[in-house]
């Protein structure tokens, strides 16, 4: 046996366990530790004192490995439309650990979660002022490290949630089209501790009569699904920092994290396939678009940052899922025919969902003008009443 068939092989048998070690890693989870969003309650909602109480869980599914939290801290921005002035806040980390008693202090130590097993912490936000009236929500950041085979990783759970609700009689003005009256409805802002069904229950029966239709618009749905996420977290990968130089940019896909957000839905051969496809049907066969429908509906959905409302103009907000789950439900519960649109300044209406008592033309009809509004008017639900015939004047 030659020298070269001897590095050869130890070449190959190097490469191999290269190979396997490779293969092994990619197969972990890492630090993959979760933490809930958290049950909130609005323990006190006086004119001088708010006091908002969060109970999170931090849940290890991390096989074979236990994971350490040897950091945990959290932060707050309070959203008015007014000044702040004159407006102060707390906010404190009680841990409720199984096995270990927080400390009076409130210093954080380094827990240990084991594996398959969680912990809890109360997250308190104590807010004073002599007018909290104007107070629109609190973003909540809890930034916490993990310690494990990944090594130290920082994270953050973002949370929203709202300090301000409308009256029913705050939606009171009926708009006329031709075949169709519209109310947009105001509502608080939207958040995952929402659930369409109590939405409509709450802010849109008291206006409800037989025949009327329900469209709740898609990105404050996607909100209510915690399907939202802040570009931190996004890590752009080769395909996604390349091709989303060739989009408008307006769009949504136009920034490394928007494509890298898609990528991470679809999967990168499929986007690569799309944009491939689609560069071709432009060019040779002027055909503009295809990357969208070969891509999936999620392409068109996806609003990066600035899309939303604040906080939310923070985050990258995906497409809502089980949509068509949702407008049914809505019916069985509520009587109401339901849609979930997309319906931007354009004069274009996007029908994602609706119940079978509903017609596309009736919504083209009442949404081409856009009438819940792309800016701050927080109405994200219209309530659509068909004009009868012999109503007509």
């Amino acid at each position: 046996m030659g020298f070269g068939t001897v590095v050869t092989g130890l070449g190959a048998i190097a490469f191999a366990g290269w190979a396997a070690i490779e293969w092994q890693f990619r197969q972990r989870a890492g630090n993959a530790l979760e933490m809930t969003t958290g049950k909130w309650n609005l323990e006190v909602y006086e004119p001088h004192h708010y006091q908002l109480v969060g109970e999170f869980e931090i849940k290890n599914p991390t096989p074979n490995l236990e994971i350490f939290v040897p950091e945990l801290t959290a932060e707050a921005t309070l959203l008015s439309k007014e000044s702040l002035a004159g407006i102060d806040y707390q906010i404190t980390v009680t841990p409720n650990h199984p096995d270990a008693p927080a400390r009076a202090d409130g210093y954080w130590f380094g827990y240990i979660v084991k594996i398959g097993k969680t912990t809890r912490f109360t997250l308190t936000l104590d807010i004073k002022g002599s007018d909290l009236s104007t107070l629109q929500s609190a973003w909540i950041r809890v930034n916490y490290m993990t310690y494990g085979p990944e090594g130290r990783v920082p994270k953050t759970r973002h949370v929203v949630v709202p300090l301000k609700f409308p009256a029913v009689e705050d939606s009171a003005n009926w708009r006329s089209a031709e075949t169709v009256s519209v109310l947009p409805i105001r509502t608080h802002l939207l958040t995952h501790l929402d659930s369409p069904l109590d939405i409509v229950q709450r802010y849109v029966l008291p206006h409800a009569q037989p025949g009327d239709v329900v469209a709740i618009a898609e990105s404050p749905l996607a909100l209510m699904q915690d399907r939202f996420h802040h570009p931190s977290t996004v890590k752009p990968g080769w395909l996604a920092r390349r091709i989303c130089y060739f989009f408008m940019p307006t769009s949504s896909l136009a920034t490394a994290c928007g494509m890298q957000t898609l990528v991470d839905i679809v999967g990168s051969w499929r986007v690569l396939g799309a944009f491939l496809g689609g560069a071709f049907a432009k060019k040779f066969l002027d055909k503009p678009g295809l990357f969208y429908e070969l891509a999936g509906e999620q392409a068109r959905l996806i609003d990066d940052v600035t899309g939303t409302l604040p906080p939310y103009d923070q985050f990258i907000v995906l497409g809502p899922e089980n949509v068509q789950a949702v407008v049914d439900d809505i019916r069985r519960k509520t009587g109401l025919a339901a849609a979930i649109v997309d319906v931007n300044d354009l004069r274009a209406v996007k029908v994602l969902a609706a119940t079978d008592d509903v017609s596309q033309k009736l919504l083209e009809a009442a949404l081409v003008s856009n009438p819940a509004g792309n800016a701050d008017e927080q109405t994200p639900i219209v309530l659509i009443r068909p004009i009868k015939p012999e109503a007509k004047t």
